[in-house]
Parts: C-alpha cells; sequence; structure tokens
C-alpha cells in the first residue's frame, strides 16, 4: 500500500514539478521494508524525505527496532517528518476522558495532546541516544516546534545530568532537528523558536486544512523579523535541507 500511495504521490508531483515536491509513506511495522522504500522513493521518483506519524502502535520510535530508517535516511542525506498521530488508547482513557461532548477528543488532538505528545516524541529520540547513533540525521516537527523551544533550557538543566550523551540536550535540537511554523500564526511562539533555535532552524508552513493559506501568509508578511530571516523562513532553509 505504501508502494502504491507513493506513486500516485509521485506522479502528482512529476505533473507539477514547479509546484510540488513529496515525503513518502513508510510501512513503519517492518523497518527493513520501510527503509528499502524510503530509499526507492529518494532514488526513483526524486521523494524528499517521509513523513511518519508519531507511534507505531504505541511504540516510539527511539525503539531500535525502527533504527533502520533512521541509517537509511542519513545515509541518503533526506529528513524525516515527524508529524503527530492520535495518543495511544491508554493515555487517551487516562488524560483525556471524562470531559463533556467533543471537548477530550479535540484536547487530545489539535487542543494540546498532539503537540506535547509529539515533542516528548522528540525528546525520546534525543534521550534514546538515535543521534548519538546517527549525527547527521535531521528530523523536522511542526507546531512551532510542538511545544519543544519555549521548555528546552529545563529539559536541558534537568536531563542532560541524567542522559549518557554525547552533547547536551539543546545541542541537538539546534543541530538536527528543523521545525515548521504550521499552525501558528501569533508572534510570541515564533520569536521563541529564533531565539531558542535559530532562524536558520525554522520552516514556513501553514497545515492545511487544520489552518488557512491566507492567515498563514498575512503571519509570514507582518512577523516582526528582518527581511533576511524571512527570507529564511520562507524558502531559503527548506532549499538547503530539501537539496531543492
Amino acid at each position: 500500500m505504501s508502494t502504491e500511495v507513493n506513486d500516485v504521490l509521485a506522479k502528482a508531483v512529476a505533473d507539477h514539478p514547479d509546484r510540488f515536491a513529496g515525503f513518502a509513506v513508510l510501512p513503519t511495522l517492518d523497518a527493513a521494508a520501510a527503509a528499502d522504500e524510503l530509499e526507492r522513493t529518494v532514488k526513483e521518483l526524486g521523494l524528499k524525505g517521509a513523513l511518519i506519524n508519531g507511534h507505531t502502535r504505541g511504540r516510539f520510535l527511539d525503539d531500535q527496532a525502527f533504527w533502520p530508517i533512521f541509517e537509511r535516511a542519513e545515509a541518503l542525506e533526506v529528513p524525516i517528518y515527524l508529524h503527530p498521530t492520535p495518543p495511544p488508547p491508554q493515555v487517551r482513557e487516562a488524560y483525556y476522558s471524562g470531559l463533556p461532548g467533543m471537548v477530550g477528543n479535540v484536547l487530545a488532538l489539535a487542543g494540546w495532546g498532539w503537540h506535547c505528545e509529539t515533542g516528548l516524541h522528540a525528546l525520546r529520540l534525543v534521550l534514546g541516544g538515535v543521534f548519538d547513533r546517527f549525527p547527521r540525521l535531521q528530523v523536522v516537527i511542526g507546531h512551532m516546534g510542538e511545544n519543544i523551544p519555549f521548555s528546552l533550557a529545563r529539559a536541558d538543566q534537568v536531563l542532560t545530568p541524567f542522559a549518557s550523551l554525547q552533547r547536551g540536550i539543546a545541542d541537538y535540537f539546534q543541530e538536527n532537528f528543523y521545525v515548521t511554523t504550521s499552525g501558528y500564526f501569533t508572534f510570541p511562539p515564533l520569536l521563541c523558536a529564533m531565539m531558542v533555535l535559530g532562524v536558520d532552524r525554522i520552516i514556513f508552513s501553514v497545515d492545511y486544512p487544520f489552518s488557512d493559506n491566507v492567515e498563514g501568509r498575512a503571519f509570514l508578511d507582518a512577523a516582526p523579523i528582518a527581511p533576511a530571516d524571512r527570507e529564511k523562513i520562507a524558502h531559503g532553509n527548506v532549499e538547503k535541507l530539501l537539496r531543492m
């Protein structure tokens, strides 16, 4: 199924190469097959990396069973976009049940849960040693860093003494992660991400259909940042990352 989807995607890109590029879908339940499919889509179809939706049946990607995917991505010099997914059933029941109507469901997803869980997932990748094993691997996370920039100094201070890592926690986010603006169209989160991660690590994104294209563009145009930084966020950083 992943192969079929990626072929359809590649056809859409080929039909409009001046407008589109693509991230592959991977069968993460079989890491070896996923790594092979990533290589096929990059080398044969011209896709630019892969997008993985969070945990795989409750297992986070720091589990070494998934590391063949990271090994291949590093070798191919393409990023992995770590996208949110609904929380595991046990987490949903413990944290998001008991609220009226649709409130609990929305809280578990775009209202909060997607972002804090993906931020946790990113921290697990660091703490699990993924980037010590694959130091050139690049991971993209959305929503202005999934709450990481605001709390990174705290995590760095508290976790680094307990983690058997080659670098400090913050160093990995400044060297191995990119964040996108997807759906976060207010200035404080942008300025926080710029101050914590640096402008070279931020990529413009809209998050359609969850967010509006016009609103996203207006946010970028009005952001209180230097023109050179706006150019980097708008296109320069992603062109460098995806070698476009």
